[in-house]
């Protein structure tokens, strides 16, 4: 590797996809994922995990925080940030596109990026061939599950249930009616099936200071123990984040409360 290799738009992006599947705290050399794509860029894991920090000072959703990361973020490194987040709609699945093929991910594969485990790549079914609207939407969606699941330390928001494959990626504004918001981190939640269908028909839903409010149709389903230890146990909790995770943005889920929340 050459010393002092020049970042390019098309690795920033990438780096950028990485960046939104991590926690601050985990953006280091040691982390699995990390030392994975920087191996395929060719490039110091250290050196990637110091380019993610120098994104995370460009971070208006980590200043909220408290959380500043690393000053020396470069002019490139500004432009690909503001880019990316003007247009989400496109850039995400663009970015989930390059990182596929820079882990030779077929479209029978399913790569996702774990803390824990770093980079999996998983053949799925065969299947019909995909227009490229329907790749495009998928990708996304592959992006969005991963970033809101890792930004909850793969954890339930309401449960903590830590079972992957139970875990939804909830959008609080709906993807139907706000698509500028789709691929948005701070629009979604991590919850378990269960609380993912709650929240979506409005028998759940969360107050400014992010603690669970139950519906009285729910209420009114008392004393069923199922209500009882999925629901109510939970009520007038906080949702459960890593300290340096994004949290979700209150306007969006003062907009479920008041439109979508069964009073």
């Amino acid at each position: 590797m050459a010393a002092g290799k020049r970042w390019t738009e098309d690795e920033l992006l990438i780096a950028l996809n990485l960046y939104h599947k991590l926690t601050f705290g985990q953006m280091h050399g040691r982390q699995p994922a990390i030392m994975a794509l920087a191996e395929k860029m060719e490039r110091g894991a250290n050196s990637l995990a110091m380019k993610l920090c120098n994104f995370a000072s460009l971070d208006p959703a980590l200043k909220m925080r408290g959380i500043k990361g690393l000053s020396g973020a470069s002019a490139l490194d500004r432009a690909v940030w503001s880019e990316f987040h003007s247009n989400l709609e496109e850039a995400a699945p663009a970015s989930e596109v390059a990182f596929r093929k820079l882990f030779d991910a077929d479209d029978a594969s399913e790569v996702e990026v774990t803390p824990k485990q770093g980079v999996l790549i998983r053949k799925m079914p065969a299947g019909p061939t995909e227009t490229k609207v329907i790749v495009k939407v998928r990708r996304g969606q592959e992006y969005f599950r991963q970033a809101v699941l890792n930004n909850f330390d793969g954890r339930c928001g309401v449960c903590g249930l830590a079972v992957r494959e139970l875990l939804v990626a909830s959008h609080i504004l709906p993807w139907g009616k706000h698509e500028a918001e789709r691929l948005n981190v701070r629009n979604g939640l991590c919850l378990s099936r269960l609380h993912d269908t709650a929240f979506d028909i409005g028998l759940i839903s969360f107050d400014s200071d992010l603690r669970l409010i139950i519906s009285s149709q729910l209420k009114e389903a008392l004393p069923q123990r199922a209500v009882k230890e999925n629901f109510t146990a939970y009520a007038g909790e906080p949702l459960q984040l890593p300290k340096d995770a994004v949290l979700p943005d209150e306007k969006f889920l003062a907009v479920h409360y008041s439109v979508m929340f069964q009073k």
